[in-house]
């Protein structure tokens, strides 16, 4: 057993209260600065909080869940305080229009976590970049270029092409009796058609570059998560006491290394116009960069964190959510059979699920509209105000940080039958809930379903994981029929901790082979 000497304990105490000194002292100091003329607007209602730790003890490891159950009790528009850092959160549909729609420029910014100040690439950030010049010019560039409808259609035979090895790399654990670990094969698959898309590379070869990038941008997330975490320190966050800081700029710098090879040999190409008619994301930001008559000049670091953003918000979220599409079918038998017999009239034994057939598998269409229901990739929208308001009539100041609970919103039971339950039947033609086809689309113009956001700063990438999710969790349900693990009975559905939507636990099931595609036959 370890023992703590007396000299141990008293530095730990003064180290104690130098911490609570401080924290005090830059709390008041930050409530001097910030004192004006008494508003007749009042501040949204907050619970009762705990000096230093504001509403900390209020709030569980799932953050969209805690925040959730707060609301109930104190209203769609509350005001927390996390330690150092405080919050507005926004629980419900018409505030969600309001803040994305009536007053959508003074909530077009995002402000930067406690993990901004170790980004390498600060200031070139598109994702968490200010509404201005330069997040409007890569939008731009996003919607008619990287992002646009053609330059994915260009892909088509990549995505096809990684549907069908991770069919046949699920197959071979299936002939070999094994479970098949699905958090890993799909997020192998997502990460393929990313690495390829950007920048025509994916994990095999040599240089196995596309896993490498992947381990990378996976420590990144988590490095961030939790410095973004430490926001509760206020500026005591500076210390990096656990050092997460220097190992996020350490991950960054790996990452930055791998993109600049890969930049370079780009260029080789286009200096030898060796480049063919199919160019990827990395040729046009390349072209981007050298065309003189360019409305913007982008630089190096601007096109490193374009394609870093890329791969944090795609890879593990879209993963994320064909493992949640796939879990709460397996827990839901009779949805999966409704599938999979639509599958088999549509498509039949003898291929896979292609994009192509989506428009005619309407209940494929409402599943995944069911999963990114209830379980969105971005569960918390982040944005800042820019000037003073009234939200709701209460009072929103600028530079408050507001967090838009998806989550909550897609679980309100004002708005939705049975909120918390599995149902893709509500998105059917058939469905007295539907609102129609054309208003319950991704773009975020129905308020009470929003899981890629909405307005200016809604998901760019939203179309392209529609066409990643759709044939293959079809296909998995095509090709395949799902046991749970002994000893479990069902699938896990625990959410994940913090901001994310990840499962807590990895989603291991035994596939049985039921469609061979490849054979031209089945098995059972």
């Amino acid at each position: 057993m370890a023992i703590v000497s007396a000299n141990d304990a008293s530095y730990y105490f003064l180290f104690l209260i130098w911490f609570l000194t401080a924290l005090l002292v830059h709390s008041l100091i930050k409530a001097c600065f910030k004192l004006k003329p008494r508003s007749k607007v009042p501040h949204p209602p907050s619970p009762l909080s705990l000096p230093f730790l504001g509403h900390l003890h209020l709030v569980g490891p799932v953050l969209p869940k805690s925040f959730q159950v707060l609301a109930r009790t104190h209203g769609p528009l509350m005001r927390l305080r996390l330690g150092a850092s405080s919050c507005i959160v926004a629980s419900s549909a018409s505030i969600a229009r309001e803040l994305f729609k009536t007053q959508e420029l003074n909530f077009s910014s995002r402000p930067e976590f406690g993990s901004s100040e170790h980004f390498i690439y600060r200031g070139s950030r598109f994702i968490m970049a200010p509404y201005g010049d330069y997040w409007r010019f890569m939008k731009k560039l996003c919607m008619t270029k990287l992002l646009a409808v053609p330059q994915l259609d260009n892909f088509l035979d990549v995505r096809e092409e990684e549907v069908e090895r991770l069919v046949k790399s699920v197959m071979e654990s299936a002939r070999g009796g094994k479970a098949s670990d699905l958090s890993k094969e799909l997020t192998t698959f997502t990460n393929n058609v990313i690495c390829r898309m950007v920048m025509s590379t994916r994990c095999s070869g040599t240089a196995n570059d596309a896993e490498k990038i992947h381990e990378l941008v996976k420590t990144c997330l988590e490095l961030a998560g939790k410095l973004s975490v430490g926001d509760v320190l206020g500026p005591l966050r500076w210390l990096d006491f656990s050092g997460n800081g220097k190992k996020l700029e350490a991950a960054l710098w790996e990452f930055d290394r791998i993109v600049e090879r890969i930049m370079k040999e780009h260029e080789e190409k286009l200096i030898n116009k060796s480049v063919t008619d199919r160019k990827d994301l990395m040729d046009i930001l390349l072209e981007t960069h050298n065309d003189p008559t360019a409305e913007m000049k982008i630089t190096r670091k601007d096109m490193k964190s374009f394609v870093l953003d890329l791969f944090m918000a795609g890879t593990d979220t879209s993963s994320a959510a064909m493992q949640w599409a796939m879990a709460e079918l397996i827990n839901r038998p009779e949805a999966f059979k409704k599938l999979q017999d639509e599958i088999n009239s549509v498509v039949g034994p003898t291929r896979l699920v292609q994009e192509s057939d989506v428009p005619n598998l309407p209940y494929l269409r409402a599943v995944i509209k069911e999963t990114l229901r209830l379980h969105p990739s971005a569960p918390l929208i982040i944005r800042e105000c820019g000037e003073d308001c009234s939200v709701d009539s209460y009072l929103v100041e600028a530079k408050t940080r507001v967090l838009i609970n998806v989550y909550a919103i897609m679980r309100d039971p004002e708005i939705w039958t049975d909120p918390d339950e599995f149902m893709p039947e509500r998105f059917l033609e058939s469905s007295g809930e539907r609102i129609g086809e054309h208003q319950m689309e991704f773009k975020g113009q129905n308020f009470r379903y929003l899981p890629f956001g909405s307005g200016r700063r809604g998901c760019a990438g939203a179309s392209l994981a529609m066409q990643v999710m759709h044939p293959a969790v079809g296909s998995l349900v095509q090709c395949f029929d799902w046991k749970v693990m002994e000893r479990e009975g069902a699938v896990d559905l625990s959410h994940g901790s913090g901001f994310a939507a990840e499962m807590a636990k990895p989603l291991v099931c035994r596939p049985l082979v039921r469609v061979n595609p490849f054979g031209h036959g089945t098995r059972k």
